[in-house]
């Protein structure tokens, strides 16, 4: 294919010096020519060159103030201009460099040389160009990244938090309604002019991303409390009264291990403040009027409202004018008057919203997402570990282990090519999710200090499909390929064996995804070496051992090899003594 020519624009006074130049280059390139800046500029209306070679010394208006002139118009700045000049002292060349020029090529020029500099410079700025598209488009794809990673990261914590919510549904839509309604009324306050100040000082992506952890401490209730048909007894809501502290301590250990501060604040004073009350009858802490936080405040209205016009296990759904009128009953008692009184003037948007089928339609933000990738995923698995029980967390041994353990496969001549095309920290932060169908097994089995019946493994094996369900749930929200690929192989087939005892499918050998292999020696290991609710921690060295009887059974013979050639590794993350 041809390409079009360079067009290059000459301008010079003298015609002897425009006739040498244009014979040099126009072999090779379009040449235009004109005799001063004034003709230039007429000629820059109609045609836009590739580079312009310019005279300093014309009469009217000199090179200088040409170049003054082209650089400071948008339409023709980014032009490069070469001088072609008999002028060569320094403090000229200098001068037409710090204006905008690009070289200076001195006359009489070598028409060799004039070619050479010009092929260079027109080279030059073409990959400048290149480079400039190439960074407009990768800040295109990076910000749709950061879009859909946004988008992932919130459909994980929806997901989560509404099994948190029901411990068996995750498509039960309180979360995502209290979203809308939450995003809704903190624009209702912000066109009011009511607390505008404290309110536009948040971020308001981050705190209504933050609501979906407002009840995450119900994580810790015992399940024949939290799904009760009936009435609590006053020792059972005594219990019940406690998520809120639950669920401050958990995100409290959250925040200890992670940079980002804003979002986990918010979800911190959010699960701590949302069952207080105006007049001070509430808790966690019995707070009064504006000394409950703000987050609580709003938190504590949508939540009543979704609560009183939604079935819960207790009680029928009471309609929308019902449920403003208990709502009207209680402004100025448990809620803040001024929040309170535009929430009723809002009544026909919030009946439209509670009716709509969208799915987050308030909330479309992507603003200060800051260190979430990590933050939002250490959430959900210390959610997952609370509910299991498990001592200090385990996820940052396992993430460990994983690391080590993949960077030592990275050279291993059978599996090597496979580990070396993921993304380590993608799969890291997968592998959080592992266990995340441990939320809906019943605390009486997940917290059993004896030995399970056959019937309560059966019930705890099933938190594998549960865990698939979860991943599938997000996938149909948020098509994010990488971390959701990994993470599905991580929580299918963590429990298979390299025999074709394990489940949920009973596959065998190779047919179990590399993930899952890898998964199954660390998560053995670390249960091993973990305290249990049904037994204490044993040696490294004695663990080493099990998982070494059990290559070519339970585990990939040569994944056991690469285990116990890192099994120092190991030891310094358990933090046990042989």
């Amino acid at each position: 294919m041809e390409t079009v020519p360079k067009k290059i624009i000459i301008v010079d006074d003298n015609v002897i010096n425009l006739t040498a130049a244009r014979n040099a280059l126009v072999q090779k390139y379009d040449i235009f020519t004109v005799t001063s800046g004034t003709k230039l500029f007429q000629m820059l209306d109609k045609l836009m060159p590739d580079l312009i070679l310019l005279d300093i010394d014309m009469p009217v208006m000199d090179g200088y103030e040409v170049i003054k002139i082209l650089k400071g118009s948008a339409k023709t700045s980014e032009i490069p201009v070469i001088f072609l000049t008999a002028v060569i002292d320094p403090q000229s060349e200098l001068k037409g460099l710090s204006l905008g020029a690009i070289d200076y090529i001195t006359k009489p020029f070598s028409q060799e040389l004039l070619l050479k500099r010009i092929e260079v410079h027109l080279f030059v700025e073409s990959q400048k160009k290149r480079l400039m598209i190439y960074s407009n488009n990768l800040e295109e794809v990076v910000e749709e990244k950061r879009k859909t990673i946004f988008e992932l990261q919130n459909t994980i914590l929806k997901t989560v938090a509404e099994l948190v919510e029901s411990r068996d549904n995750i498509t039960g839509g309180h979360i995502e309604r209290t979203q809308n309604y939450l995003k809704f009324l903190v624009d209702a306050l912000i066109k009011h002019g009511v607390y505008t100040e404290e309110l536009s000082s948040w971020d308001v992506g981050l705190f209504i991303m933050s609501s979906q952890l407002h009840d995450v401490g119900k994580i810790s209730i015992r399940d024949n409390i939290l799904l009760k048909p009936a009435k609590l007894t006053t020792e059972e809501f005594f219990e019940m009264k406690r998520h809120t502290a639950f669920g401050m301590n958990i995100i409290r250990k959250i925040e200890e291990s992670t940079k980002e501060n804003a979002f986990l604040k918010h979800a911190r004073i959010l699960a701590g403040s949302h069952h207080e009350k105006w007049d001070g009858s509430g808790y966690l802490l019995g707070l009064k009027g504006d000394a409950i936080p703000l987050q609580g405040r709003l938190m504590a209205i949508v939540d009543v409202y979704d609560a009183l016009t939604n079935t819960r296990p207790y009680k029928e759904a009471l309609s929308h004018e019902t449920a403003l009128e208990i709502i009207r009953q209680g402004i100025g008692e448990h809620f803040d008057p001024l929040i309170g009184e535009i929430f009723l003037e809002h009544e026909d948007e919030l009946k439209q919203i509670a009716g709509t089928e969208s799915r987050n339609f308030y909330f479309t933000t992507t603003a200060g997402m800051g260190d979430l990738d990590s933050s939002v995923l250490s959430t959900v698995a210390n959610i997952v570990d609370t509910r299991g029980g498990t001592e200090n967390s385990p996820t940052s041994k396992i993430q460990y282990y994983l690391r080590v353990f993949i960077e030592a496969l990275a050279k291993h001549e059978r599996y090597g090519r496979e580990v070396s095309s993921w993304d380590i920290d993608i799969i890291l932060l997968s592998a959080q999710l592992h266990d995340v169908g441990k939320i809906s097994i019943s605390d009486n089995i997940l917290k059993k200090t004896e030995q399970l019946t056959s019937e309560e493994y059966e019930e705890i094996k099933a938190h594998t499909n549960i865990g698939i369900k979860v991943v599938n749930n997000i996938r149909e929200q948020i098509n994010e390929g990488e971390l959701l690929h990994h993470a599905e192989a991580l929580v299918g087939s963590h429990h298979e064996k390299w025999d074709g005892t394990g489940y949920p499918l009973n596959l065998k050998g190779e047919a179990i995804p590399l993930q899952g292999r890898l998964m199954a020696i660390v998560d053995v290991y670390d249960a091993l070496t973990s305290n249990r609710p049904q037994r204490k921690r044993i040696p490294h060295a004695e663990a080493v051992e099990i998982i070494k009887s059990y290559a070519g059974t339970y585990f990939d013979p040569e994944l056991v090899s690469v285990f116990v050639a890192q099994e120092a590794n190991f030891l310094k993350a358990s933090g046990k003594t042989r």
